[in-house]
């Protein structure tokens, strides 16, 4: 039996990547999956994935940065299994590397209504549901970057710095009331954009690894265990924290130290 046998779990940005993985994990740990994503193609991947495998799930397309689509997801949730115990808010949208300047004021708008507004919105309707179940545990996907900085990504700290404000806040107000909330920070990990990446510039991958005291990148199954295990009962004394998944790479963020001869 799983860990979160008969839980009903919700996952956005469960099309690819690190929710795929979620998605998939809280699945193998017995949990029903509401798989969230605004491409249908990718959800539908993912139920498919987890019913060959055994479980279950179902779809729901989803825009995060609309209130509407929120609500109608985490209804869905509760009415087709009654209910809402976890969920990863995972959803992000990226307009690639602008100088602080040259940032658009309509990237800028785009950005943080999905990568801030989304995860509030999420939030919002999600503890809803979990009041209404008497307890809940809710992970936001951060970034080791709210504790450092980069350049051209300006619109992606300021989002991940909101995240990890709001997940203490909703930490704080909530505990009380059995709802657990925690934010995992990943490193860099070979996403199906990274992989794009990489093969246009296999510099760039050198480069990564050599900013993680692991020298390698994570595969998002890494991460994604990380945050379903936030959710799980061995993790039930864990409120308010940000887990950094990031394979050591703020130990050299903050040092200015990665390796010798690796990028300082």
């Amino acid at each position: 039996m799983g860990q979160l046998e008969g839980k009903v779990a919700l996952v956005t940005g469960g099309g690819r990547g690190l929710g795929q993985e979620c998605c998939r994990i809280f699945a193998r740990e017995g949990a029903k999956v509401v798989v969230a994503d605004l491409v249908p193609e990718g959800g539908a991947q993912t139920v498919q994935l987890i019913k060959d495998a055994g479980g279950e799930a179902m779809f729901v397309r989803a825009d995060v940065s609309s209130s509407a689509d929120v609500q109608a997801m985490v209804k869905a949730a509760v009415d087709n299994y009654g209910g809402l115990d976890c969920a990863v808010n995972n959803a992000v949208r990226s307009v690639g590397r602008h100088s602080f300047a040259e940032l658009s004021e309509e990237d800028w708008d785009k950005t943080i209504a999905v990568n801030l507004t989304g995860v509030f919105l999420c939030m919002k309707y999600e503890i809803r549901a979990m009041l209404a179940r008497g307890a809940g545990a809710i992970v936001n996907v951060g970034s080791g970057n709210e504790h450092a900085s980069a350049p051209g990504i300006a619109y992606y700290i300021a989002a991940k710095a909101g995240v990890l404000g709001l997940t203490r806040v909703a930490a704080t107000e909530y505990g009380a009331q059995r709802i657990r909330v925690n934010a995992v920070g990943p490193g860099s990990m070979w996403t199906p954009l990274l992989r794009e990446t990489a093969a246009r510039d296999p510099s760039h991958v050198e480069f990564l690894q050599n900013l993680t005291p692991l020298q390698r990148l994570a595969e998002p199954s890494e991460v994604a265990e990380a945050a379903v295990w936030l959710c799980t009962d061995s993790a039930s004394y864990v409120h308010g924290h940000t887990l950094l998944a990031d394979g050591g790479a703020m130990l050299g963020s903050l040092s200015g130290y990665a390796k010798p001869g690796g990028p300082k």
